[in-house]
């Protein structure tokens, strides 16, 4: 009797369970991204809102620690800092938790590029939203010029998947005794 040949494994990076997310770690990073969204870049087009990027990020991770009613409240904390008409934040990130609630389970499945594509029009949506209201009442359309900012933020997806989850990655210590 021939012995079995052994063929080769593919070299495949397994995937690693994540720890359970810290509570604190969750509103520490959106207290940071408000922050930085106060401060006087914000102005500037081209930059993306990193409070929405990490709002979006909690809402599809954690839906039940972030929700619609801490979109509307961060939004409504948008507004007054940026003294602009009570609601149009409120507004962007609320539809923005709604629809990365409405996605989470299916962005689970995908590659964080992957995950980008398909955040990508819900980042849109949101700021389509404003911008309807915005030219409504002030009579003028901007341009397609802040579509761009949806766009970036959906590139810096990934990279925000990579820093946001860096506290939960266990270390890798493989053990034959344990089954995972």
């Amino acid at each position: 009797m021939k012995a079995p040949s052994t063929l080769p494994r593919p070299s495949v990076e397994p995937e690693h369970l994540l720890l359970p997310v810290n509570p604190r770690f969750i509103w520490l990073t959106l207290f940071l991204a408000w922050l930085v969204n106060l401060l006087p870049w914000g102005q500037v087009g081209g930059v993306p809102d990193v409070l929405a990027l990490v709002l979006v990020f909690w809402s599809v991770h954690e839906p039940r620690r972030v929700g619609m009613a801490t979109a509307f409240v961060l939004g409504l904390l948008m507004d007054v800092h940026g003294s602009s008409r009570l609601g149009e934040h409120a507004l962007s990130y609320t539809l923005l938790a709604y629809f990365a609630i409405l996605l989470h389970r299916r962005l689970s499945w995908f590659s964080p590029w992957l995950q980008a594509l398909q955040v990508l029009p819900v980042f849109f949506l949101a700021e389509l939203a404003v911008f309807c209201i915005r030219g409504w009442l002030e009579g003028s359309w901007p341009g397609w010029w802040w579509a761009m900012n949806s766009v970036i933020s959906a590139l810096l997806w990934p990279l925000a998947g990579w820093i946001l989850q860096a506290p939960q990655r266990r270390p890798v210590d493989p053990d034959d005794t344990r089954p995972i």
